[in-house]
Protein backbone atom coordinates (compact mmCIF):
# COMPACT_ATOMS: atom_id res chain seq x y z
CA UNK A 1 0.00 0.00 0.00
CA UNK A 2 1.68 3.40 -0.74
CA UNK A 3 2.16 5.26 2.04
CA UNK A 4 3.14 9.45 2.50
CA UNK A 5 6.85 10.52 2.71
CA UNK A 6 8.12 13.84 3.05
CA UNK A 7 12.09 14.59 1.13
CA UNK A 8 13.83 17.62 2.90
CA UNK A 9 16.30 18.62 1.21
CA UNK A 10 18.54 20.33 3.42
CA UNK A 11 20.69 23.02 1.70
CA UNK A 12 17.92 24.47 0.19
CA UNK A 13 16.35 25.89 3.19
CA UNK A 14 17.01 29.76 3.62
CA UNK A 15 14.86 29.77 6.51
CA UNK A 16 12.83 32.09 5.36
CA UNK A 17 9.84 30.41 7.88
CA UNK A 18 7.18 30.57 5.38
CA UNK A 19 6.52 26.43 6.29
CA UNK A 20 5.79 28.02 9.36
CA UNK A 21 3.63 30.96 8.60
CA UNK A 22 1.50 28.72 5.99
CA UNK A 23 0.94 26.13 8.98
CA UNK A 24 -0.44 28.79 11.22
CA UNK A 25 -2.35 30.60 8.74
CA UNK A 26 -4.30 27.18 7.91
CA UNK A 27 -4.91 25.78 11.65
CA UNK A 28 -4.96 29.01 13.96
CA UNK A 29 -8.23 29.81 14.71
CA UNK A 30 -9.61 26.39 12.11
CA UNK A 31 -10.97 23.81 14.02
CA UNK A 32 -10.59 20.67 11.27
CA UNK A 33 -12.59 17.76 13.47
CA UNK A 34 -11.06 14.49 14.09
CA UNK A 35 -7.73 15.93 12.41
CA UNK A 36 -6.85 18.75 14.84
CA UNK A 37 -8.24 21.49 17.23
CA UNK A 38 -8.06 25.54 16.09
CA UNK A 39 -4.06 26.15 16.80
CA UNK A 40 -2.97 28.35 19.39
CA UNK A 41 -2.83 32.54 18.42
CA UNK A 42 0.36 32.47 20.49
CA UNK A 43 2.45 29.29 21.36
CA UNK A 44 4.84 27.39 19.96
CA UNK A 45 5.04 26.13 16.18
CA UNK A 46 4.78 21.95 15.15
CA UNK A 47 7.55 22.84 12.30
CA UNK A 48 10.58 24.11 13.56
CA UNK A 49 14.15 25.78 11.38
CA UNK A 50 17.22 24.32 13.12
CA UNK A 51 20.05 26.48 12.84
CA UNK A 52 23.53 25.42 12.96
CA UNK A 53 26.50 27.81 11.92
CA UNK A 54 30.25 26.43 11.38
CA UNK A 55 33.55 27.53 11.06
CA UNK A 56 34.87 30.81 11.08
CA UNK A 57 35.62 34.05 9.22
CA UNK A 58 35.78 33.90 6.16
CA UNK A 59 34.99 30.09 5.92
CA UNK A 60 31.43 29.76 7.88
CA UNK A 61 28.82 27.61 6.63
CA UNK A 62 25.27 27.48 8.42
CA UNK A 63 22.87 25.03 7.63
CA UNK A 64 18.96 25.44 8.36
CA UNK A 65 16.90 21.85 9.51
CA UNK A 66 13.10 22.00 9.30
CA UNK A 67 11.89 19.45 11.72
CA UNK A 68 8.22 18.24 12.68
CA UNK A 69 6.61 15.28 13.63
CA UNK A 70 8.10 12.38 11.84
CA UNK A 71 5.27 10.38 11.41
CA UNK A 72 7.08 7.19 12.59
CA UNK A 73 6.33 3.49 11.72
CA UNK A 74 7.25 2.84 15.42
CA UNK A 75 6.14 5.98 17.57
CA UNK A 76 7.07 6.01 20.88
CA UNK A 77 3.77 8.07 21.11
CA UNK A 78 1.50 5.25 20.11
CA UNK A 79 2.91 3.24 22.46
CA UNK A 80 2.48 5.50 25.12
CA UNK A 81 -0.84 7.16 24.47
CA UNK A 82 -2.80 4.58 23.79
CA UNK A 83 -6.32 5.65 21.71
CA UNK A 84 -5.54 8.95 22.03
CA UNK A 85 -3.35 8.70 19.04
CA UNK A 86 -3.56 6.81 15.89
CA UNK A 87 -1.39 5.68 12.97
CA UNK A 88 -3.46 5.65 9.76
CA UNK A 89 -3.01 3.00 6.62
CA UNK A 90 -1.34 5.77 4.46
CA UNK A 91 1.25 6.43 7.00
CA UNK A 92 0.03 9.50 9.11
CA UNK A 93 0.03 9.95 12.56
CA UNK A 94 -2.84 11.41 14.10
CA UNK A 95 -3.65 12.91 17.74
CA UNK A 96 -7.33 12.46 18.69
CA UNK A 97 -8.25 16.12 19.79
CA UNK A 98 -11.24 15.10 21.51
CA UNK A 99 -9.09 11.92 23.08
CA UNK A 100 -5.82 13.55 24.27
CA UNK A 101 -8.26 16.54 26.21
CA UNK A 102 -6.10 17.77 28.93
CA UNK A 103 -2.92 14.88 28.24
CA UNK A 104 0.12 17.45 29.34
CA UNK A 105 1.97 14.12 29.79
CA UNK A 106 1.58 13.33 25.85
CA UNK A 107 4.29 16.20 25.21
CA UNK A 108 7.22 14.14 26.08
CA UNK A 109 6.56 11.24 24.73
CA UNK A 110 8.22 12.64 21.10
CA UNK A 111 11.90 12.12 21.65
CA UNK A 112 12.10 14.69 18.44
CA UNK A 113 10.36 16.91 20.61
CA UNK A 114 8.07 17.45 17.65
CA UNK A 115 4.65 17.64 20.06
CA UNK A 116 3.35 20.89 21.12
CA UNK A 117 0.58 21.91 24.03
CA UNK A 118 -2.18 24.23 23.12
CA UNK A 119 -2.51 26.42 25.91
CA UNK A 120 -5.87 27.54 25.05
CA UNK A 121 -7.45 24.35 23.50
CA UNK A 122 -5.62 22.22 26.31
CA UNK A 123 -4.54 19.73 24.15
CA UNK A 124 -1.12 18.51 22.35
CA UNK A 125 -0.49 19.39 18.94
CA UNK A 126 1.16 18.33 16.24
CA UNK A 127 2.14 18.54 12.39
CA UNK A 128 -0.21 16.52 10.51
CA UNK A 129 0.97 16.36 7.23
CA UNK A 130 -2.26 18.30 6.41
CA UNK A 131 -4.01 14.97 6.66
CA UNK A 132 -7.15 17.08 6.10
CA UNK A 133 -6.22 18.92 2.37
CA UNK A 134 -4.93 15.33 1.43
CA UNK A 135 -8.26 13.50 2.01
CA UNK A 136 -9.61 16.14 -0.19
CA UNK A 137 -7.55 15.06 -2.77
CA UNK A 138 -4.84 17.28 -2.66
CA UNK A 139 -1.18 16.01 -3.57
CA UNK A 140 1.01 18.76 -1.76
CA UNK A 141 1.07 19.72 2.16
CA UNK A 142 0.84 23.31 2.19
CA UNK A 143 4.60 23.64 3.39
CA UNK A 144 5.60 22.47 -0.11
CA UNK A 145 3.10 25.14 -2.00
CA UNK A 146 4.77 28.00 0.07
CA UNK A 147 8.34 27.18 -0.12
CA UNK A 148 10.11 29.60 -2.44
CA UNK A 149 12.99 27.00 -2.77
CA UNK A 150 11.62 23.19 -3.11
CA UNK A 151 12.48 22.28 0.58
CA UNK A 152 9.79 19.87 0.72
CA UNK A 153 8.35 17.41 -1.59
CA UNK A 154 5.73 15.20 -0.52
CA UNK A 155 5.71 11.28 -2.36
CA UNK A 156 2.98 8.57 -1.83
CA UNK A 157 4.70 5.46 -2.49
CA UNK A 158 5.06 1.66 -1.11
CA UNK A 159 7.50 0.74 1.63
CA UNK A 160 9.80 -0.98 -0.82
CA UNK A 161 9.80 1.41 -3.11
CA UNK A 162 10.25 4.25 -0.72
CA UNK A 163 13.17 2.16 0.51
CA UNK A 164 14.69 2.36 -3.17
CA UNK A 165 14.68 5.73 -3.29
CA UNK A 166 16.38 6.17 -0.23
CA UNK A 167 19.28 4.53 -1.28
CA UNK A 168 19.42 5.37 -4.82
CA UNK A 169 19.40 9.12 -3.74
CA UNK A 170 21.70 8.80 -0.43
CA UNK A 171 18.23 9.87 2.16
CA UNK A 172 18.50 9.76 5.36
CA UNK A 173 16.35 10.14 8.99
CA UNK A 174 17.13 12.21 11.55
CA UNK A 175 18.08 10.56 14.29
CA UNK A 176 18.40 7.10 13.36
CA UNK A 177 19.52 5.63 16.82
CA UNK A 178 16.30 6.18 17.80
CA UNK A 179 14.73 3.37 15.80
CA UNK A 180 11.24 4.89 15.08
CA UNK A 181 11.37 4.36 11.50
CA UNK A 182 10.43 7.95 10.50
CA UNK A 183 8.65 8.74 7.03
CA UNK A 184 10.42 12.43 7.06
CA UNK A 185 13.59 11.69 4.93
CA UNK A 186 16.83 14.34 4.35
CA UNK A 187 18.35 14.87 1.49
CA UNK A 188 22.34 16.23 2.34
CA UNK A 189 21.84 15.56 5.86
CA UNK A 190 26.00 15.12 6.16
CA UNK A 191 25.66 19.03 6.52
CA UNK A 192 23.78 18.78 9.70
CA UNK A 193 25.57 16.45 11.35
CA UNK A 194 29.30 16.21 9.82
CA UNK A 195 32.29 18.76 9.99
CA UNK A 196 34.48 20.74 7.79
CA UNK A 197 38.28 21.31 8.12
CA UNK A 198 39.13 24.52 6.06
CA UNK A 199 41.93 27.08 5.78
CA UNK A 200 43.76 29.02 2.82
CA UNK A 201 47.31 28.70 1.28
CA UNK A 202 49.48 31.62 0.36
CA UNK A 203 53.38 32.38 -0.02
CA UNK A 204 55.63 35.13 0.33
CA UNK A 205 56.57 36.04 -3.69
CA UNK A 206 58.69 38.61 -5.09
CA UNK A 207 56.55 41.69 -4.05
CA UNK A 208 53.61 40.70 -2.09
CA UNK A 209 51.99 37.18 -0.46
CA UNK A 210 49.58 36.28 -2.92
CA UNK A 211 47.28 33.26 -2.57
CA UNK A 212 48.06 30.19 -3.94
CA UNK A 213 45.92 28.39 -6.77
CA UNK A 214 46.36 24.84 -7.28
CA UNK A 215 48.50 23.84 -4.22
CA UNK A 216 48.20 19.96 -3.40
CA UNK A 217 46.84 19.67 0.06
CA UNK A 218 45.86 16.32 2.00
CA UNK A 219 44.26 15.46 4.74
CA UNK A 220 45.29 12.60 6.96
CA UNK A 221 45.02 10.55 10.43
CA UNK A 222 47.25 8.50 12.09
CA UNK A 223 49.50 8.70 8.97
CA UNK A 224 46.79 7.04 6.71
CA UNK A 225 45.84 9.77 3.85
CA UNK A 226 42.06 10.37 4.06
CA UNK A 227 41.30 12.97 1.03
CA UNK A 228 43.44 15.30 -1.22
CA UNK A 229 42.32 17.79 -3.01
CA UNK A 230 43.58 21.44 -4.51
CA UNK A 231 43.50 25.02 -3.67
CA UNK A 232 41.10 27.34 -5.88
CA UNK A 233 41.52 30.53 -7.32
CA UNK A 234 41.63 32.07 -4.07
CA UNK A 235 43.77 29.79 -2.36
CA UNK A 236 41.59 27.77 -0.45
CA UNK A 237 40.74 24.31 0.00
CA UNK A 238 37.81 22.61 2.00
CA UNK A 239 37.55 18.46 3.40
CA UNK A 240 33.96 17.79 4.26
CA UNK A 241 31.93 15.02 5.97
CA UNK A 242 34.04 14.76 9.03
CA UNK A 243 33.40 12.86 12.01
CA UNK A 244 33.35 16.12 15.06
CA UNK A 245 34.29 13.01 17.45
CA UNK A 246 37.75 14.73 18.65
CA UNK A 247 39.59 12.80 16.36
CA UNK A 248 43.43 14.37 15.61
CA UNK A 249 43.91 15.23 12.38
CA UNK A 250 47.10 16.60 9.84
CA UNK A 251 46.58 19.06 6.87
CA UNK A 252 49.63 18.65 4.44
CA UNK A 253 50.36 21.54 1.55
CA UNK A 254 52.31 21.64 -0.97
CA UNK A 255 53.63 23.67 -4.18
CA UNK A 256 56.44 24.59 -6.49
CA UNK A 257 56.24 27.25 -3.79
CA UNK A 258 56.70 25.75 -0.79
CA UNK A 259 54.95 23.19 2.06
CA UNK A 260 53.40 23.55 4.88
CA UNK A 261 51.56 21.87 7.38
CA UNK A 262 49.30 22.09 10.50
CA UNK A 263 47.37 19.59 12.89
CA UNK A 264 44.17 19.73 14.32
CA UNK A 265 41.44 18.30 16.62
CA UNK A 266 38.18 17.97 15.36
CA UNK A 267 34.94 17.97 17.51
CA UNK A 268 33.40 21.24 15.45
CA UNK A 269 34.14 22.48 11.71
CA UNK A 270 37.04 24.40 11.81
CA UNK A 271 38.98 27.32 9.12
CA UNK A 272 42.51 26.84 9.86
CA UNK A 273 43.54 30.17 8.84
CA UNK A 274 46.46 30.93 6.70
CA UNK A 275 48.55 28.43 5.68
CA UNK A 276 52.30 30.51 5.09
CA UNK A 277 54.21 28.44 2.42
CA UNK A 278 57.94 27.57 3.52
CA UNK A 279 60.28 27.70 0.54
CA UNK A 280 62.37 24.48 -0.09
CA UNK A 281 65.96 24.95 0.06
CA UNK A 282 68.49 21.77 -1.59
CA UNK A 283 71.08 21.30 1.25
CA UNK A 284 74.06 18.83 0.96
CA UNK A 285 74.02 16.11 3.12
CA UNK A 286 77.45 14.93 5.00
CA UNK A 287 77.98 12.39 2.14
CA UNK A 288 77.21 15.12 -0.56
CA UNK A 289 73.78 13.58 -1.64
CA UNK A 290 71.00 16.13 -1.85
CA UNK A 291 68.07 16.27 -0.03
CA UNK A 292 65.09 18.27 0.73
CA UNK A 293 65.22 20.63 3.40
CA UNK A 294 62.50 23.22 5.04
CA UNK A 295 63.91 25.98 4.91
CA UNK A 296 63.50 28.83 8.42
CA UNK A 297 62.43 32.22 7.96
CA UNK A 298 65.20 33.37 10.29
CA UNK A 299 67.81 30.74 9.22
CA UNK A 300 71.63 31.42 8.84
CA UNK A 301 71.36 30.95 5.57
CA UNK A 302 69.09 33.93 4.95
CA UNK A 303 71.18 35.81 7.44
CA UNK A 304 73.81 35.52 4.87
CA UNK A 305 72.43 36.12 1.76
CA UNK A 306 70.51 39.43 4.10
CA UNK A 307 74.55 40.16 4.89
CA UNK A 308 75.51 39.69 1.72
CA UNK A 309 73.40 42.25 -0.48
CA UNK A 310 73.84 44.96 2.29
CA UNK A 311 77.41 44.47 1.63
CA UNK A 312 76.64 44.60 -1.98
CA UNK A 313 74.10 47.68 -1.77
CA UNK A 314 77.19 49.64 0.68
CA UNK A 315 79.65 49.26 -2.02
CA UNK A 316 77.71 50.04 -5.05
CA UNK A 317 76.65 53.51 -2.82
CA UNK A 318 80.65 54.17 -1.53
CA UNK A 319 81.84 54.32 -5.49
CA UNK A 320 79.17 56.04 -6.83
CA UNK A 321 80.58 59.50 -8.53
CA UNK A 322 78.99 62.56 -7.17
CA UNK A 323 79.39 65.32 -10.41
CA UNK A 324 80.88 68.62 -9.15
CA UNK A 325 78.10 71.73 -10.18
CA UNK A 326 79.61 74.39 -12.04
CA UNK A 327 80.63 77.41 -9.47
Amino acid sequence: MSKWNLIINVGRCENCHNCVIAHRDEHVGNDFPGYAAPAAAVGDSPIRILRRTQGSAPMVETTYLPVMCNHCDDAPCIRYAGDAIRKRDDGLVIIDPVMSYGRTDIVGSCPYGAIVWNDEQQVPQTWIFDAHLLDQGWQRPRCQQVCPTDVFEAVKLDDAAMERMAVAEGLKVHKPELETKPRIWYRGLERWETCFVGGSVSADLTAAVECIEGADVTLSQGGKVLARTVTDGFGDFRFDNLAGDGGAYRVEVSHDHGSAWRDCVLCESVYLGELRLNLLEETKDQDGSRAGQQASPDSQCDRDIMGDLGTERSRRITNVQVPQLPE
